[in-house]
């Protein structure tokens, strides 16, 4: 009944109990609230937590810790917070699971002082923190761009005899190349080695983006050729980082040959990829190629969108080639970006 999707199940179970004269208790509306907030449905789960008085039923930490789960993959971080503030009037003792949603929804919705307010008010209470809140936290900070807190978080959890896992080590390699420390990043990675986390295509994705972000292409390349060795499979978002960092580069030819060994990967480019690569060309004054990048992307079920366009028409602009960006730039306002109907034909560039 918990299982993500079954949330209906959970709540007609509870509303028919009275009439198979079974009186609904905690264990029943939190099992209810519970898979309501699996199924993405926080406005029920707290329908039934405001309902519960009215069935002298008495919330209790895990009815509340349910709702403020549900809230926090509601993305309402706001009423999460309000529920945990209430939870000591009416006699619900928050514990780790309570403040780990709460951090968990500040998290998602971006709010890294009040994550760090959180975690630091746990001791307060006597709470023991656990490493779903300090993971929160840490991608907390790393959304934040707050990678000086993420660091002192990875490291104080040895001293609160926390492990550390690859959730940890990657919110925070993240967090550090959001702030322009590749080194930092690097640094990281190579630590797990030396921990109970094994690097996976999270930690080693947010790794590559470090160094892409830092403009440096050859590190950039050197872990993504290194990941299957350490059996993390490359995916989309490995090989995009790795073409975004030869395009801050100028690395055109390695941009091309990494596209195209995406799909000797089984490894399907997306709308990302091909912006990236074009990106790259329009750097290199390859307008051609540019241009028949952009012309097979209908041929890969792609849909160029805003982005595809104007980076071939600045190609074809910094080529000296001003008919065809023109001709580019008067089909755009017949586009639908987003539709099945954009197709893109070498021919309309022509006319």
């Amino acid at each position: 009944m918990r299982e993500r999707g079954h949330w209906q199940v959970g709540v007609n179970l509870l509303s028919s109990m009275p009439d198979m004269r079974t009186i609904p208790n905690e264990i029943s509306h939190n099992a209810a609230i519970s898979a309501c907030g699996k199924g993405g449905q926080w406005q029920l789960a707290l329908f039934i937590l405001n309902c519960m008085p009215d069935m002298r039923v008495i919330p209790n930490e895990i009815t509340y810790s349910a709702a403020i789960s549900a809230c926090e993959k509601g993305g309402q971080w706001e009423l999460a917070l309000s529920l945990l503030n209430t939870m000591p009037n009416m006699m619900a003792i928050p514990n780790e699971f309570s403040y780990g949603a709460a951090i968990s929804a500040c998290e998602k919705g971006a709010q890294w002082q009040l994550a760090l307010s959180l975690l630091s008010s746990m001791c307060d209470v006597r709470v023991f923190p656990s490493e779903v809140s300090y993971n929160a936290a840490v991608s907390a900070f790393e959304k934040g761009r707050q990678w000086q807190l993420a660091l002192s978080l990875l490291s104080s959890m040895h001293e609160m005899r926390l492990i550390p896992n690859e959730i940890t080590y990657s919110a925070a390699i993240s967090a550090c190349g959001k702030g322009g420390r590749w080194e930092l990043a690097l640094s990281l990675l190579n630590s797990m080695r030396y921990s109970s986390a094994i690097p996976n295509e999270i930690s080693y994705n947010a790794a590559i983006s470090a160094c892409e972000k830092g403009g440096r292409w050859e590190l950039a390349l050197s872990l993504l050729n290194s990941m299957p060795a350490m059996s993390a499979i490359p995916n989309e978002i490995s090989f995009n980082a790795a073409i975004s960092a030869c395009e801050k580069g100028w690395q055109w030819q390695i941009a091309l040959s990494i596209l195209s060994s995406m799909l000797d990967s089984r490894v399907s480019p997306n709308e990302i990829s091909y912006n990236a690569a074009i990106g790259v060309l329009l750097k290199a004054l390859q307008w051609q190629l540019a241009l028949s990048l952009l012309s097979s992307m209908p041929v890969r079920r792609m849909i160029p969108d805003e982005i595809s366009y104007s980076l071939a028409i600045g190609a074809c602009s910094t080529g000296g080639q001003w008919q065809l960006a023109l001709n580019l730039l008067s089909i755009l306002p017949t586009m639908r970006f987003g539709s099945k109907r954009n197709q893109l034909h070498r021919r309309d560039w022509y006319l």
